[in-house]
């Protein structure tokens, strides 16, 4: 497993390929077998041939020492280990990421004043932004009154690994702690080495293990509309569906909006939420490069 503190700018492309062989069964793949095999899933050798490259040239792609493989190489690899179309766009990204950056420190992700002003107007669904590495970088009113059970609300990943109150407030904590995780990863196969993603990659490695599991799975499958459960101190249960939109005019942030269904119990304890909650309060903005201790 990859536990090193400057994960987010590893090996991937080794790391995704070693992760994907690991899961596919010598049966899934027509390969007869016996029961005293020494690694689990396939083995290098098998990959290659499956693939018609040679062995040589797999080990290479897995150890970084081919870092720009074909066009043609990248779909029979990933025809060998049947990734689906997701898995297969993730793994152009991560070899041909958007942008290559070294040696930049890490940037301040800023929120449009309209942005903040929309998410003002949404005074009856929490609403927030989150930047490439899941800061929260501006959350409405309803969103920080959802979130207020935290100590701090200020990045996902933090906030599900590293607060015990995340245990209680996502009913189906292991279902949210994928979600969180997969969804970096996807980042991280984009920008691999952007500053931000490799500081909250290194600080969550370093102090959870169960994130250093789930960010070894290089798992990169996300969804942009799904329903999350909820356990709030002071309403209850909540059961809200989830939207994600990109954000045109800055790429790299996400919009995201949770509603209740009209008429069930989530819909008056998100009412009740906000009653608890109501009077003025302007669109916060996190601090994204703050470490909580």
């Amino acid at each position: 497993m990859d536990t090193d503190k400057d994960l987010a700018v590893e090996n991937a492309l080794g790391g995704f390929l070693r992760a994907r062989r690991a899961r596919l069964r010598p049966e899934d793949v027509g390969i007869p077998t016996s029961s005293r095999r020494g690694v689990p899933g396939l083995r290098r050798e098998e990959v290659a041939v499956l693939a018609g490259v040679s062995s040589d040239y797999y080990t290479r792609l897995e150890q970084g020492r081919e870092q720009h493989p074909s066009q043609q190489t990248l779909e029979a690899v990933a025809r060998a280990l049947r990734l689906d179309d997701e898995a297969v766009a993730h793994l152009c990204r991560i070899v041909t990421p958007a942008a290559r950056r070294t040696g930049r420190a890490p940037r301040v992700e800023r929120v449009a004043p309209h942005l903040r002003r929309l998410l003002d107007t949404w005074s009856e669904t929490p609403a927030f932004v989150l930047g490439t590495a899941l800061d929260l970088l501006a959350c409405n009113r309803l969103a920080s009154a959802l979130y207020a059970d935290f100590a701090r609300a200020d990045n996902l990943l933090r906030m599900t690994f590293l607060d015990p109150v995340a245990r209680r407030f996502y009913r189906d904590w292991d279902r949210a702690a994928r979600s969180t995780v997969t969804t970096l990863r996807r980042a991280a196969g984009a920008g691999p080495d952007d500053p931000r993603l490799s500081e909250i990659v290194g600080e969550l490695s370093v102090r959870s293990d169960h994130f250093c599991t789930l960010w070894a799975h290089h798992d990169a499958r996300t969804r942009t509309q799904e329903a999350k459960l909820f356990h709030h101190s002071e309403v209850g249960d909540l059961e809200l569906h989830y939207e994600s939109f990109t954000i045109n005019s800055a790429r790299t942030q996400q919009l995201v909006v949770y509603q209740a269904e009209p008429g069930t119990p989530s819909a008056d304890a998100l009412t009740l939420l906000g009653s608890l909650r109501a009077g003025p309060e302007p669109t916060r903005n996190a601090e994204p490069g703050a470490v909580r201790d």
